[in-house]
């Protein structure tokens, strides 16, 4: 295992060797070990109480799939693409995705622990009552015109991302490290902003959400 730091967080990775892995194309009604997933299409797959462990997944098609329990676990997932797909009560420990594509990706009741975000794509995507049970990090990534409701992400790192028009609702994020990205557009009461940490270039930003939440009228002198 290897440990990345984003911020204050710090975050417990896989470190997975292609060579002590076995390569996987198809998949079984098993669960996924120690495999090497390079290219596949599992487009449309509906997975159930099915685990992916101590894997790399490079350039697959996994979009429009519905999984419903099981686990990600120990995983490295590169330049994939996860749009549309339906995730549903899984849990993702110990696992960094690079590069990937999450447009329209349905998070339902998903626990996240040590898992990095880097480079990814979540627009349209939608998170219910997703929760954070140890480190968690979204880096660089776009998370625009998303929908993040009834979610407990207290003390997730979400540096520089672009958060423009991403939607929040009910969602505890006390202690989540914000610096860096763009706020502006953010549609959210102010408080689910309660404790986060920001930049002080944020501070423009913060402050047209606090005059739109409060409906606040500015005019000119005169």
């Amino acid at each position: 295992m290897r440990t990345t730091i984003v911020g204050d967080v710090t975050i417990l990775l896989p470190d997975l060797d292609p060579e002590d892995l076995d390569q996987v194309s198809d998949l079984s009604d098993s669960d996924v070990r120690d495999g090497l997933v390079d290219g596949v299409s599992w487009r449309g797959e509906q997975l159930v109480d099915q685990s992916i462990r101590g894997s790399r997944i490079t350039g697959a098609d996994l979009g429009e799939i519905s999984w419903e329990a099981g686990a990600f676990y120990g995983c490295e997932i590169v330049g994939t693409d996860l749009s549309g797909a339906t995730l549903t009560g899984i849990s993702i420990e110990r696992c960094s995705f690079t590069g990937s594509r999450f447009t329209g990706t349905r998070f339902i009741d998903v626990r996240l622990k040590d898992v990095l975000f880097d480079n990814c794509r979540f627009d349209y995507a939608t998170l219910n009552r997703v929760s954070t049970v140890g480190s968690v990090a979204f880096t660089n990534c776009t998370l625009g015109h998303g929908s993040w409701s009834s979610c407990r992400l207290s003390g997730i790192a979400l540096r520089s991302c672009d958060l423009s028009d991403l939607e929040l609702e009910s969602c505890r994020l006390d202690g989540a490290d914000l610096r860096g990205s763009r706020l502006h557009h953010l549609r959210t009461p102010l408080d689910n902003l309660h404790g986060v940490v920001l930049g002080e270039d944020q501070i423009p930003d913060l402050t047209r959400l606090a005059v739109e939440a409060l409906n606040i009228v500015v005019r000119p002198k005169g």
